[in-house]
């Protein structure tokens, strides 16, 4: 892996990067520095990279790392109303609240498997690298959160 491969890697999915480090971490601003640290942090230690996995999977353990190192270190971020919206934006972010509280009670491996699965549209085995756990494991978690989710989605209103 050389610092090209990492660069180009920064460019072209930053955005992902920075959407889910911004689910982990709840700040965009601490999420942007979370990334730009995992990425600092894997152009360090490039040399420890042996091919298990991919260059990305690899990249994405340094940055959920570095997100939930910020998140431990920022106050958690409060989902108050903003009472001036017009009423279809108010229930449309009272149902985003909803669903943000919903998946932060989830234990931290639900969620962070629902974040890489569908923030970042990893595989199953991407993530199982980027979590240290086998694939099947992605799998019994990504189901334990459909099913502490799924009965209060249904009760979200459309």
């Amino acid at each position: 892996m050389t610092i090209d491969d990492l660069e180009e890697l920064y460019r072209t999915r930053y955005a992902v990067f920075l959407r889910v480090a911004e689910a982990i971490a709840g700040s965009r601003d601490v999420a942007a520095e979370a990334v730009n640290e995992g990425f600092a942090g894997a152009i360090r230690a490039r040399g420890a990279f042996r091919g298990a996995g991919t260059i990305e999977s690899w990249v994405w353990s340094c940055v959920v790392n570095a997100a939930r190192s910020a998140r431990r270190r920022e106050p958690a971020p409060s989902l108050e109303h903003d009472e001036a919206h017009e009423p279809a934006a108010a229930v449309a972010n009272w149902a985003d609240d909803q669903i943000r509280s919903l998946v932060a009670r989830l234990p931290e491996r639900q969620r962070l498997a629902l974040f890489l699965r569908y923030y970042a549209d990893l595989e199953y085995r991407e993530i199982a690298d980027v979590l240290g756990v086998e694939r099947g494991t992605v799998s019994a978690t990504l189901h334990k959160a459909h099913a502490a989710l799924r009965p209060h989605l249904q009760e979200v209103p459309r």
